[in-house]
């Protein structure tokens, strides 16, 4: 592995023009004109974004309760078994929240659930499940690179604006003990503005015998970066062997121009509440087709990313926003799937369609030191005992690795 190291920094335009134009459009989707106005100067908030941690209390069933209602006549969450919780409460405005606890190494075993009241009409959700597995997550051996403070935590969820939240949390086992440090974290993504443009790293090419089309990409600093957050420093792999495709798991009803919202909101959780180095994937996909850099250190460089535990090294990991469990991805997404993949992989003279042997680093579904032979595209399950990225995206995949060794002229 590569160590850590400085690149020189620039300005960087959206990365250019390919010659599969007709799959994915390098304009930005109907619907985000005040995306492309706000990304023209480059981006930097112009609401402050914020985050609220809200640690969670002692909570018990309420008495007579079966434990399956919504809440008690009083508005409290009504536990399945003794937890912790938070009562329904006021807040300053958010829009993305999870729970986070003190050791990142600590597995969580039980529920947790939360539901958001709407700052618009002020009617609650229903309660929503947060998935609690440490899947997306830095390897085990990695957890040092990614900074002193990492924490465990749920995958975020986007909730939309959000001035009001309730949550509940139950072990699997009424005599088992929850983790320490439970806190319910609430984030504000923060608006664009167009008074700064965020430096970016310079990547060198790397050199490939079939390279696709190189695709129009949103560079951090036009979906809105706040790279004083994040630690100054890049780390780097040898190569990229693996391309594995997640599903954020949030909602599908969103604009896509509300996608540069929900990236900055992911980013400022995986940073300020889990404690991070940076976002964990390399990359973005929205459902209109559009790709965002992730994690900073080069588009083209093989950025060690925290995305698929036991796995990271070596592969690089793409979060299509939305929920494709019982949902099927459109063309736009599985274009720009296979259109990303063919250019990255081709890099590093990687066949889309071909198979590797990988080796587990820990902290995944597979013991440290375990060999397996994975498609060199492929779903966050194929690492991790996990349902991401969801029955529908997941069985898109032949036909994302078919296009993916087609645009490499293979």
């Amino acid at each position: 592995m590569r160590a850590f190291r400085t690149l020189s920094l620039r300005s960087l335009p959206l990365i250019g023009s390919c010659t599969a134009a007709l799959l994915v459009p390098l304009t930005l989707p109907l619907g985000g004109a005040a995306q492309a106005a706000d990304g023209a100067e480059g981006a930097a908030p112009r609401t402050a974004a914020a985050t609220q941690s809200l640690s969670l209390s002692e909570m018990t069933p309420l008495a007579g309760s079966s434990g399956e209602g919504e809440g008690g006549e009083d508005g409290e969450p009504v536990l399945p078994l003794a937890g912790q919780g938070l009562p329904a409460t006021d807040t300053d405005p958010f829009s993305l929240l999870g729970v986070v606890w003190s050791d990142a190494e600590e597995e969580f075993h039980g529920t947790i659930e939360v539901r958001a009241r709407d700052a618009g009409t002020g009617d609650w959700s229903d309660w929503i499940a947060l998935e609690s597995h440490s899947e997306h997550a830095p390897d085990a051996g990695a957890v040092a690179e990614e900074g002193d403070g990492t924490r465990g935590g749920t995958a975020p969820r986007w909730v939309g604006e959000s001035d009001g939240v309730q949550a509940r949390v139950a072990p699997e086992d009424a005599a088992a003990a929850l983790p320490d440090g439970l806190s319910l974290e609430l984030v504000h993504p923060g608006e664009m503005a167009l008074d700064m443009l965020a430096p970016q790293p310079e990547a060198v090419p790397a050199a490939g015998d079939h390279v696709g089309p190189r695709p129009g990409i949103v560079i951090r600093s036009k979906w809105g970066a706040d790279e004083s957050l994040r630690e100054s420093g890049y780390s780097y792999t040898d190569t990229v062997k693996t391309a594995f495709v997640h599903h954020t798991a949030d909602t599908n009803d969103y604009s896509c121009s509300e996608a540069p919202a929900m990236i900055r909101a992911i980013y400022r959780y995986h940073v300020v509440s889990q404690g991070w180095r940076d976002v964990g994937y390399n990359f973005f996909v929205d459902r209109c087709g559009t790709i965002y850099e992730g994690r900073a250190g080069g588009v083209i460089e093989p950025v060690l990313g925290a995305h698929t535990a036991g796995f990271n090294h070596n592969s690089m990991g793409i979060a299509v926003i939305g929920s494709y469990g019982s949902t099927k991805p459109n063309k736009d997404v599985t274009d720009a799937l296979s259109l990303l993949t063919g250019w990255k992989l081709g890099l590093f003279n990687v066949d889309p369609s071909g198979t590797a042997n990988r080796t587990s680093q820990g902290g995944g579904r597979y013991a440290k030191g375990t060999t397996v032979n994975m498609y060199n595209i492929s779903g966050h399950r194929d690492g991790f005992a996990t349902e991401c990225p969801g029955d529908q995206l997941y069985s898109a995949l032949p036909g994302v690795r078919s296009l993916a060794s087609k645009l490499q002229g293979r």
